[in-house]
This record gives C-alpha cells, sequence and structure tokens, in this order.
C-alpha cells in the first residue's frame, strides 16, 4: 500500500533582499574609484535603492572634500604659510 500524496505547498516568492549598509557603502566606494565589478553592478541595480546610492554618494562627496581641505589646511600651516 502506498501512503496518500501529500499536496505540494505552492512555491513561495521570496521578496527581493535589499542590499545591507555595508554593500552599499562598498559599492559607492568601488564606484568613486572607478573599480566596479559588473556582478557588483547587477547586484547594484537589482537589490539596491537609488536613494540610498544618492545619499552614500553625497556623504562619501562631503567627507572626502573635508578630508582633502584639512589636508591642504596642515600642510599649509606646517610650511608657515
Amino acid at each position: 500500500m502506498s501512503e496518500p500524496q501529500k499536496p505540494e505547498a505552492p512555491e513561495k516568492q521570496e521578496a527581493p533582499e535589499h542590499m545591507s549598509l555595508k554593500e552599499t557603502l562598498s559599492s559607492v566606494l568601488a564606484a568613486a574609484l572607478g573599480v566596479q565589478s559588473n556582478k557588483a553592478r547587477e547586484r547594484d541595480f537589482s537589490k539596491g535603492k537609488p536613494s540610498h546610492f544618492i545619499a552614500a554618494g553625497i556623504a562619501f562627496t562631503l567627507l572626502f572634500i573635508l578630508i582633502i581641505f584639512g589636508v591642504v589646511k596642515t600642510v599649509l600651516h606646517l610650511a608657515g604659510i
């Protein structure tokens, strides 16, 4: 005798995962340096939110400008100018 077959559960449609903060920041840094891989680019377009990339890009740009400004001020101060 065979056991009655159990009805198969319908496959669950998985919601697309969102990118973590670490993945978003690494993508922004890679884009700033121009070394983004094709695999990472595809992940960014499929899982990333544009608003997250815009915010991280603006934050990175401001941080970069402040670091350059600080380095220039320090060099000029040490040079006596």
